[in-house]
C-alpha cells in the first residue's frame, strides 16, 4: 500500500512523510514570528506604562531668585496640597553637577531653585498645582510632562497596532501554508479519496480525517516555535539585563504565547475543513 500511484521511487508514504514534516516545519516558523510579535507588544506596552506613571508623576517646579523663603513657602504651598505626594528641593550642587556636560563650570551663574514633585493622584491638573505655587511664590514656573507621555502613549499604540497587524498577516499565511498542505494531501490520496467519497462516504466525516492530521501538526509546530521563541527572549533578556534590570520572567506575556499553538491547531483545524468541503463539492 505504500507504493501505491507513486511509483517504486516516490512512495506515497515517504511523500506524506516530507508534506508533514514540511508543515510543521513552517508553522513553527510562523508561531515564532508570532510569538516575538506578542512579546514585544507586551514589552512596549510594559516599558510604556512604566515610563508614563513616572512621567506622570513627576513634575518639577522652578523657583527664580532662591532665597530660603521663598523657597521654603513654596514647599508649604506644596505639601499643602492633597494632590501632591511628595515635594522636596534639589540639591543646588547636584543642578550644577547636571549642567556642567552642558554649560561647564556654572559657578557663577544664578540657577533657579528647583522642587520636585510627585502626585499621589495622577489625574491631577498640573496647571492648578502651578497656579497654587504662583500664589504663594511669585515667579514660579511649573513644568509637566504631558507632551511627552502623550507621544509615548501614542507611539506604544502605534506599536501595538503594528504587532497586532503582524500576529494577523502571520495568521494569514499560517492558513494559506495549511491550505497548500491539504492540496498536496489530496493530490497524494486522491484515489483514496474519491473511492471514500463514491462510497458515500460523508463528505465532513471526509473532512475531518484531514482536519485531525493537520490540527496535530500544527500544534506541535506551534510548540515548537514557542519554545523557540521563549529561547530567544531568554538570551535576549540576559544582554538586556545591565540596561533593563526591572525586566523578569513573569513580564512575558506567557498566556499570549500559550495560545499561540492552541491558535495554530484551530486556524489548521478551520482552513482544511474549508479546503477539502470546498473541494469535494466540485466532485462528481
Amino acid at each position: 500500500m505504500r507504493r501505491e500511484a507513486g511509483g517504486r521511487g516516490d512512495p506515497i508514504g515517504l511523500r506524506g512523510a516530507l508534506a508533514d514534516r514540511l508543515l510543521v516545519a513552517l508553522i513553527a516558523a510562523m508561531a515564532l514570528f508570532a510569538a516575538c510579535a506578542v512579546a514585544g507588544q507586551a514589552a512596549v506596552s510594559q516599558l510604556a506604562q512604566r515610563w508614563q506613571q513616572g512621567a506622570n508623576t513627576a513634575i518639577t517646579v522652578q523657583i527664580p531668585n532662591p532665597s530660603p523663603a521663598r523657597m521654603e513657602a513654596a514647599l508649604e504651598a506644596l505639601r499643602a496640597l492633597p494632590a501632591v505626594r511628595e515635594a522636596r528641593e534639589v540639591d543646588p550642587a547636584r543642578m550644577a553637577e547636571l549642567l556642567r556636560p552642558w554649560l561647564g563650570d556654572v559657578a557663577g551663574l544664578p540657577l533657579p531653585g528647583v522642587i520636585e514633585l510627585r502626585l499621589a493622584d495622577l489625574a491631577a491638573d498640573p496647571v492648578l498645582i502651578g497656579d497654587k505655587v504662583a500664589e504663594a511664590v511669585p515667579g514660579a514656573v511649573t513644568e509637566a510632562h504631558g507632551v511627552f507621555v502623550a507621544r509615548l502613549a501614542a507611539l506604544a499604540r502605534a506599536l501595538s497596532l503594528a504587532a497586532l497587524g503582524v500576529v494577523l498577516l502571520v495568521a494569514a499565511v499560517a492558513a494559506s501554508v495549511v491550505v497548500i498542505a491539504v492540496r498536496a494531501g489530496i493530490a497524494a490520496r486522491r484515489d483514496s479519496v474519491m473511492v471514500l467519497h463514491m462510497l458515500g462516504a460523508p463528505d465532513r466525516d471526509i473532512a475531518r480525517r484531514f482536519a485531525r492530521r493537520t490540527s496535530w501538526l500544527a500544534l506541535l509546530g506551534g510548540m515548537l516555535g514557542v519554545a523557540v521563541a521563549i529561547a530567544l527572549l531568554w538570551a535576549l533578556m540576559q544582554l538586556a539585563a545591565p540596561i533593563l534590570p526591572e525586566i523578569y520572567w513573569q513580564d512575558l506575556p506567557l498566556p499570549g504565547l500559550a495560545a499561540i499553538p492552541i491558535s495554530a491547531a484551530l486556524i489548521a483545524w478551520g482552513a482544511t475543513i474549508l479546503s477539502i468541503l470546498l473541494w469535494l463539492r466540485r466532485l462528481p
